[in-house]
């Protein structure tokens, strides 16, 4: 009985190591513009800076992107919206860890300034 209290109790002490990272709230910028213009801007904006766009859906406004180079960032694009007006929302990742929200501002500045050429 002993050694079943024993094995119950070192299983216990292990799950509480395995906790998942805290999660970092999104940054989140609201546009004038059609919602399929933000996606393509924000594809566009990532492709520039060096991020190989992985996963691209229009219908539900996502979009994934990894760095092409070391340290291996990962980019997820969220964009909501009805017609002339989007939402879009940016996390960030770096081995499985969210970083924080503010690496993301100067991307958010150039999707602003690509969107701006197209009017």
């Amino acid at each position: 009985m002993s050694r079943w209290l024993a094995v119950a109790l070192l299983a216990l002490l292990l799950a509480g190591c395995a906790n998942s990272p805290a999660r970092e709230p999104p940054r989140e910028l609201d546009f004038a513009y059609a919602p399929e213009a933000t996606l393509r801007a924000s594809a566009q904006v990532l492709m520039a800076n060096g991020y190989v766009v992985r996963h691209a859906d229009a219908e539900l406004g996502r979009l994934e992107a990894v760095f092409s180079r070391w340290p291996g960032y990962r980019v997820l694009v969220e964009v909501s919206g009805e017609g002339e007006r989007s939402r879009v929302s940016l996390t960030a990742s770096r081995g499985g860890r969210p970083l924080p929200p503010q690496t993301l501002d100067r991307l958010l500045v150039e999707m602003q300034e690509q969107l701006g050429m197209w009017r």
